[in-house]
């Protein structure tokens, strides 16, 4: 059998099954994630670790969504190379607090979406000198499944740039599954 032919078979009964996924206005959902985050700090690798986050989003119209996220990570940042007396790493929490817009496209069950949000920041712990407040955004991308009219998951990935204050960590990343229970339709 040819691949080309495999695949086309597997698709078209993949989308012969699949129920109708409905985004509406006034729509809510609500949720709760949890999984990997991801640190670039200036002068030292990677700091990788864990977190989680809230969110809710409200359906302004049938494909454009209010967002509000809110979570946070516990990252292990490395001692920088050269600095005297440090070794292992240290820990640092880094919250986030944000509010956009997002673009939903409805594809049967499959739900992904993009969006951009306007967040405010705070890191603070071992790893950092006090807690210090920046403001950034965040690029949202993402899919949710339908697994029925109330309920979902999905995957969220954002990409956070700060903007301010927080200069020597520039590049930070989280991927969290997530689960919602969604009303309103």
């Amino acid at each position: 059998m040819k691949p080309r032919f495999v695949m086309l078979t597997a698709a078209l009964l993949a989308l012969a099954g699949a129920r109708e996924a409905q985004a509406f206005e006034r729509q809510h959902h609500l949720g709760f994630g949890g999984g990997f985050s991801l640190l670039k700090a200036e002068n030292t690798s990677l700091a990788p670790g864990g977190g989680g986050a809230i969110h809710y989003s409200y359906g302004l119209s049938d494909s454009l969504n209010l967002l509000v996220e809110g979570g946070t990570s516990v990252l292990s940042i490395p001692a920088p190379e050269g600095f005297a007396g440090a070794s292992g790493s240290r820990t640092l929490l880094l919250s986030s607090l944000g509010a956009g817009i997002g673009y939903s496209f409805d594809v049967v069950q499959w739900v992904p979406y993009v969006g951009i949000l306007g967040s405010g920041y705070l890191a603070y712990g071992p790893a950092s000198d006090g807690a210090v407040g920046a403001a950034g955004v965040q690029a949202a991308l993402g899919i949710d499944y339908q697994v029925s009219r109330s309920f979902s998951v999905g995957l969220a990935l954002r990409q956070h740039v700060l903007l301010s204050k927080i200069t020597t960590y520039p590049s930070y990343t989280t991927a969290f599954l997530r689960a919602e229970y969604v009303w309103g339709w």
